[in-house]
């Protein structure tokens, strides 16, 4: 007959189901199986709301981080859009290369601008502004 859990183990499996959101690795974590845990979690009446509780917070802290770094972001995007509009590069870029990196600029701006009160017509960006403008240039 197997072992019957502690209060203080059943305990540590719902910590542990918490931090790691998976019944196979808090039953790894334990020495127990996927069923125990997923039977010991049925037996919390409050565990959807703990689960909630904790999605709620791993959402709070990743945003916290984001914002965090949000300088060095913009440092990066600043630097790899220098890099994409360096003369010398696009001569040498493969037209796949540079299609593949003007597709992802106009889907992300794209995106911005229907995300923006649900406008449908929002003022061009700097950059929609400047492929339009290499756009008239190449058809002059």
């Amino acid at each position: 007959m197997a072992n019957r859990l502690t209060d203080k183990q059943k305990k540590k499996i719902v910590a542990d189901y918490l931090e790691l959101g998976s019944y196979n690795a808090t039953a790894k974590a334990n020495g127990t199986s996927p069923k125990t845990v997923k039977r010991v979690l049925a037996e919390v009446p409050e565990m959807p709301e703990k689960v909630k509780q904790k999605k709620a917070e791993n959402t709070a802290d990743i945003l916290a981080y984001m914002e965090s770094q949000r300088g060095l972001v913009c440092e990066i995007i600043g630097k790899g859009l220098t890099v994409l509009n360096d003369e010398e590069k696009l001569r040498e870029a493969t037209p796949a290369q540079i299609t593949t990196a003007l597709g992802t600029l106009i889907d992300k701006w794209a995106l911005k601008g229907q995300l923006i009160s649900g406008k449908d017509q929002v003022e061009d960006d700097p950059i929609t502004k400047s492929l339009k403008e290499e756009a008239a240039r190449g058809t002059e």
